[in-house]
């Protein structure tokens, strides 16, 4: 892999913070990052990647800095508000101030949940994000959206809270099994529909190249992808408007997400919420049928589902009424992400439940 270093700036200028991407020793980057206040680090790591956790740990402690570790569960058991208190604990325990610091190191759950106790640790700690996934280095390390799930929906407890730093080392994607990879890919798709065309032709051109971790196409599909959330989150930091185009595909799902437990991986459930998404504008008269085939096709390519499978007793009820509780949604009436063609997208507001259920329907494998 290239010894080549990419860095994306996140926010104004002044301000704001970098994303550095390429393959570099990462436990020294975050020492640099977070500077000589702070003497207290909180390092929430998952459970793969225990032994860079150490590391860190190690180069920390040698600079006399208290270094906390604590592993947390896999995937989205992380994200809950029992795993929060014991982190909160731990701060507390430890006497955690405002100069300390928090530091994230795993995939897209580990960097939400990290992000979430910093932000609410004394109204606002430091935090470092060291994303190891695919997911979690296009997607949830960047931005400052942070957030725990409920009983009743996914992400619907959090906070905006900007890291200090945003470290991604390609490296790591050595490590992935091939469906962590395809699944990390939804999330770079998506970037390609709303967005970044070039996206798209770099998948369809060689699918093989994209999920090759040693590839310069992977490589530019991450940088590419980082760099247009990097514009939106800079545009509208808050998700006050431009900021939700990033959710194209996400209100379907975080519904197939709820409904199977957080069974299913997120990129899996963004594919399926995409061709969600754009056969529901297809039959609004706003999407043509070329550009529907070409989610179809573009997805299937390099393995993600665009036919559904509800998992046992799973109703259409159960689906409607967690999008529903989507954050896009004011009021009662309900908003899609869709897209008028490639890189055009708008909103739907107040499709009926009649033509949600027949998209359902159509979309059932």
């Amino acid at each position: 892999m290239s010894a080549q270093i990419d860095v994306v700036h996140v926010g104004p200028q002044p301000g704001g913070y970098d994303v550095v991407i390429g393959s570099r020793d990462v436990p020294p980057q975050v020492d640099r990052l977070l500077g000589d206040r702070v003497r207290r680090v909180l390092v929430i790591h998952a459970v793969p990647v225990a032994e860079l956790a150490q590391r860190l740990a190690d180069v920390l402690a040698a600079r006399d800095i208290e270094v906390h570790l604590h592993a947390v569960p896999d995937g989205e058991a992380a994200k809950t508000a029992a795993v929060a208190a014991q982190l909160w604990s731990v701060l507390g325990a430890a006497g955690f101030t405002r100069s300390d610091a928090v530091v994230g190191v795993g995939g897209g759950a580990v960097t939400d949940l990290a992000g979430f106790v910093a932000a609410t640790w004394l109204r606002g700690v430091a935090v470092v994000q060291v994303p190891t996934t695919l997911l979690a280095m296009v997607d949830a390390a960047v931005g400052g959206k942070t957030g725990i799930n409920t009983a009743e929906g996914k992400n619907l407890v959090g906070s905006f809270h900007e890291p200090v730093g945003v470290l991604v080392d390609l490296s790591s994607l050595r490590t992935l099994a091939l469906a962590d990879l395809v699944a990390g890919m939804g999330e770079i798709v998506k970037g390609g529909f709303i967005e970044d065309p070039r996206i798209l032709e770099l998948i369809e051109a060689d699918p093989k190249a994209a999920l090759n971790p040693d590839s310069p196409e992977l490589r530019e599909l991450v940088v590419r992808k980082i760099a247009l959330k990097a514009r939106v989150v800079t545009a509208d930091l808050r998700e006050s408007d431009l900021r939700e185009i990033l959710n194209y595909g996400h209100t379907f799902a975080h519904a197939v997400e709820q409904v199977s437990g957080y069974r299913r991986r997120h990129g899996e459930a963004v594919a399926l919420g995409m061709v969600y998404a754009a056969r529901l504008a297809q039959r609004a008269g706003r999407l043509d049928d070329a550009d529907v085939e070409r989610h179809r096709r573009v997805l299937e390519t390099i393995g993600l589902p665009t036919t559904y499978e509800p998992p046992a007793g799973a109703t259409w009820r159960g689906h409607f009424a967690a999008m529903r509780r989507d954050k896009k949604t004011r009021g009662d009436l309900l908003r899609f992400v869709v897209l008028d063609g490639i890189g055009r997208p708008g909103r739907l507001e107040g499709p009926s439940e009649a033509d949600l259920h027949a998209v359902y329907d159509s979309i059932l494998a």
